[in-house]
C-alpha cells in the first residue's frame, strides 16, 4: 500500500500520466505530501449542483442563483405582468418585499390581459359586499398597520378595490403609515369613503396619495390626524371633486386654507363637520359656505373659535341646509344668533341642535323661531340664559315643530312645559326633558283647551317633576304611545294611574327606571288596560315590584318582547308564572340582580328560551356558575350576560 502512495505516476501505472502536471495541485484533496498522486478514472457527471472555486486554498461556496437576487425593478416589471386573481394573491404570500412591490403597482402600470376580466369574475362571485353595494374593511388597533394594508389593497384590486376602509387607532410598534396609505391609493382607485381616526404617524404625504390615486372619492373622515395639515387637505379637494360629505375632528394642523378650497373645488359637498381644530375661524367657515351655499344640507360647528360673523354667514347663505348643529361656540354672543335667525335663508331646515352656547337667549330664540318657520326638530342642551319666555315664543312663532328635546336647561320651569303643550298642540309629537332641574310639582289651574297630538313623552332625572305634573298630562296627552318617566322618585302610583287610563292610542314601549315608590298596583293596571299593544317594558330599580305584576303581564301581554325587571323583588315563581304565559313570546329578559331568583328558575328560563334571543341574569347570586354553565349549554342561540 505504501507502494502505490509513493508512486510518482509513472506510464506503467497509468498510461494517461500525472494527473496534475503540478504536484502542488493534489494537495487540494490530500493533504500527504506534494508528491502524492492517485489513480482518476474518467469521472461521472456530478451531481453536487454547488458550484466551487478551484484557484484557492479551499473551498468556497458560491452564493447559489434565486429570483431574490433580482433587484426590485427587474421583480416589479415580472409582477406586474401576472394575471390578477389568485395569481397575484399567491405572489404576495411569498414574502413582505413581494408583498410591498405588488401594492405599489397601480391598475395603470398592470399589463393586461384578455382573459383577465374573466378570470376576475369567476374568482369575485364570493365576495362579500357592503350595504353600500361595495366592498368595506375597518382596521382597529394592532390589526391596523402596512403590512394588512398593502394585503387588502392585492387582494381586492382585481375587483376594483375597496369602497369603504375605516382605519381606527394605530399599532404603536408597527403602525400606519404613508407607505400603507400608498399601497391603497394603488390598489383600491374605487376608494368612495375613508377614514383615517387617531393615526398620529401619517402625514400629508399619505393622504396626497390617497387623493391622488382614489379620485373618487366621496366621503372623508379625519379625526385626530396630527401630521395632516391643510396642504393634504388642499390636494383632496382639487383632485376629488366628487366629495359629498366631510368631517374634521381634533386636527390642529388643519385651517381656513384647507375649507376654503373644499369650497372652491368640492361643488357636490351635502354634509360638513368642523370640531376641535383650532385653526379653523369665520374666514374658512365663510369661504366654504358662501362657495357651497347651494347644495350644503348638513353643517355641524363644534368646539371651534369662530364668532358671531360665522352665523351670520349661515343665516344669510344656508339656503339648502336643513340639519344644523352649533355646539360649544364660546365666543358667539346673542348677536350672532340674533342676526342668524334673521337672515331668512334658512326656510329649508328642519332639525337644530344647540349646546353649550352662552350666546342663546330668549331674544336670540324667539329670532331663530321667525327666521326657521319650518324647523321640526329642535335640541336645546346647557344653555343656561333660555327660560320659559324663550321656548314659548319659540313655539308661537315656529308651530311646525314636531319634536322638543331640552337637557340642562334650568330656568325653563312647568310654566313653560305646558305653555309649550298649549302652543304645539296640533303638531308636537315628542317631548323630551332631562335633568332641568327648574321643574316643581305644582298644582296648576290650567284654563280648557284641545287636547295636543303628544304621543311620546320622556322626563328623565328631573327631581321635581310630580304626581301633579302627571295629572295635568294625564287632561292634555290622550295620544302617547311611548312613556319614559326615569329617575323620578316623587311619582307614585295615584299620579301614574290616571295617565295610563287617559291613553286612547295604547301604549306600545313604557319606561318607568328608577321609580322608586311604584307598586304592583300599577303595573297591574297597565297590563290590563294596555297588554294588548305594550311591546317593551323597563322596571329597573323598581324595587317594589314583585311577582304578581309578572303575572298579569304573563296574562295579558301577548306583544310584549322587552321585558327588564332588574333589582326588582321577583323571585322564581314570577319566573315560573312568566314561563306559563301561552302567548307571550319575550325576546329580551334581565334579572340582573334580582337575588331572590335561584336554579329552581332554571326549567323555566329554559322554557322561555324557546324564543328568547338575550338574557341577563348577572349578578343573580343565587344561581350557581355550574347552573349558568347549564343553562349556557341549552340555550345556545340565546345571548346570555351572566
Amino acid at each position: 500500500m505504501s507502494q502505490v502512495f509513493g508512486f510518482s505516476g509513472g506510464d506503467d501505472f497509468c498510461t494517461g500520466g500525472s494527473v496534475y502536471a503540478n504536484p502542488k495541485d493534489a494537495s487540494i484533496f490530500l493533504s500527504l505530501g506534494r508528491s502524492v498522486d492517485f489513480y482518476y478514472p474518467v469521472p461521472k457527471r456530478s451531481r453536487v449542483s454547488v458550484s466551487f472555486d478551484f484557484d484557492g486554498d479551499w473551498f468556497e461556496k458560491k452564493q447559489k442563483t434565486s429570483i431574490e437576487a433580482l433587484p426590485d425593478e427587474c421583480l416589479f416589471e415580472i409582477l406586474r405582468r401576472l394575471p390578477a386573481g389568485q395569481d397575484r394573491s399567491a405572489c404576495a404570500n411569498v414574502s413582505k418585499r413581494w408583498l410591498m412591490l405588488l401594492s405599489s403597482i397601480s391598475n395603470g402600470e398592470i399589463c393586461s390581459n384578455t382573459n383577465e376580466k374573466e378570470l376576475s369574475d369567476k374568482e369575485g362571485d364570493d365576495l362579500e359586499f357592503g350595504d353600500e353595494g361595495y366592498l368595506s374593511r375597518s382596521l382597529e388597533g394592532k390589526k391596523a398597520t402596512d403590512v394588512r394594508l398593502a394585503a387588502i389593497a392585492v387582494g381586492t384590486s382585481y375587483r376594483g378595490g375597496l369602497g369603504k376602509l375605516s382605519i381606527r387607532g394605530s399599532n404603536t410598534d408597527r403602525g400606519v403609515t404613508n407607505l400603507g396609505l400608498k399601497a391603497v391609493a394603488r390598489g383600491c382607485p374605487s376608494l368612495k369613503a375613508f377614514s383615517l381616526w387617531n393615526v398620529s404617524t401619517v402625514s400629508d404625504e399619505g393622504l396626497i396619495e390617497i387623493a391622488e390615486g382614489c379620485q373618487k372619492l366621496e366621503k372623508l373622515n379625519l379625526c385626530k390626524c396630527s401630521g395632516i395639515s391643510d396642504k393634504a387637505l388642499i390636494e383632496v379637494a382639487k383632485k376629488c371633486p366628487n366629495l359629498t360629505e366631510l368631517s374634521i375632528e381634533s386636527c390642529p394642523q388643519i385651517g381656513n386654507e384647507g375649507l376654503q378650497a373644499v369650497g372652491k373645488f368640492c361643488a357636490n359637498l351635502r354634509s360638513l363637520s368642523i370640531k376641535d381644530c383650532t385653526n379653523v375661524g369665520d374666514q374658512g367657515i365663510a369661504g366654504l359656505l358662501t362657495s357651497a351655499s347651494f347644495v350644503l344640507r348638513k353643517v355641524k360647528l363644534e368646539s371651534l373659535a369662530i364668532s358671531d360673523l360665522s352665523l351670520a354667514v349661515i343665516g344669510h347663505y344656508g339656503f339648502s341646509v336643513t340639519d344644523l348643529v352649533l355646539n360649544c361656540l364660546p365666543n358667539v354672543n346673542e348677536k350672532g344668533f340674533w342676526v342668524m335667525g334673521n337672515g331668512r335663508a334658512l326656510q329649508k331646515l328642519m332639525s337644530l341642535k344647540v349646546g353649550s352656547c352662552r350666546g342663546i337667549t330668549d331674544a336670540a330664540i324667539e329670532a331663530i323661531g321667525k327666521g326657521c318657520p319650518n324647523v321640526r326638530s329642535f335640541h336645546l342642551s346647557k344653555c343656561a340664559f333660555v327660560s320659559d319666555n324663550g321656548l314659548v315664543s319659540l313655539t308661537k312663532a315656529a308651530p311646525s315643530i314636531e319634536s322638543l328635546q331640552l337637557e340642562e336647561c334650568h330656568r325653563f320651569t312647568q310654566f313653560g312645559f305646558f305653555g309649550i303643550l298649549f302652543n304645539c298642540g296640533a303638531k308636537l309629537k315628542v317631548l323630551n326633558l332631562v335633568s332641568c332641574y327648574g321643574m316643581k310639582d305644582l298644582k296648576l289651574a290650567l284654563p280648557a283647551g284641545s287636547p295636543c297630538s303628544l304621543t311620546s313623552l320622556s322626563i328623565r332625572d328631573c327631581p321635581g317633576f310630580g304626581n301633579a305634573n302627571l295629572a295635568v298630562l294625564a287632561r292634555l296627552c290622550p295620544q302617547l304611545k311611548h312613556v319614559e318617566l326615569t329617575g323620578l322618585a316623587g311619582i307614585t302610583d295615584a299620579g301614574l294611574l290616571p295617565l295610563l287610563e287617559s291613553s286612547e292610542a295604547g301604549l306600545v314601549k313604557v319606561n318607568l327606571s328608577g321609580c322608586l315608590n311604584l307598586t304592583d298596583k300599577v303595573i297591574m293596571s297597565l297590563a290590563n288596560s294596555h297588554g294588548w299593544t305594550l311591546e317593551v317594558l323597563n322596571l329597573d330599580g323598581c324595587r317594589n315590584i314583585t311577582d304578581a305584576s309578572l303575572k298579569a303581564i304573563a296574562v295579558n301581554c301577548s306583544l310584549l318582547s322587552d321585558l327588564d325587571v332588574s333589582k326588582c323583588a321577583i323571585t322564581d315563581a314570577g319566573v315560573a308564572a312568566l314561563a306559563r304565559g301561552k302567548q307571550l313570546n319575550l325576546e329580551i329578559l334581565s334579572l340582573s340582580c334580582c337575588s331572590l331568583v335561584s336554579e329552581k328558575s332554571l326549567p323555566a328560563l329554559r322554557k322561555l328560551g324557546n324564543s328568547l334571543s338575550g338574557l341577563n341574569i348577572q349578578h343573580c347570586s343565587a344561581i350557581s356558575s355550574r347552573a349558568v354553565g347549564m343553562l349556557v349549554e341549552h340555550l345556545w342561540r340565546c345571548d346570555i350576560l351572566c
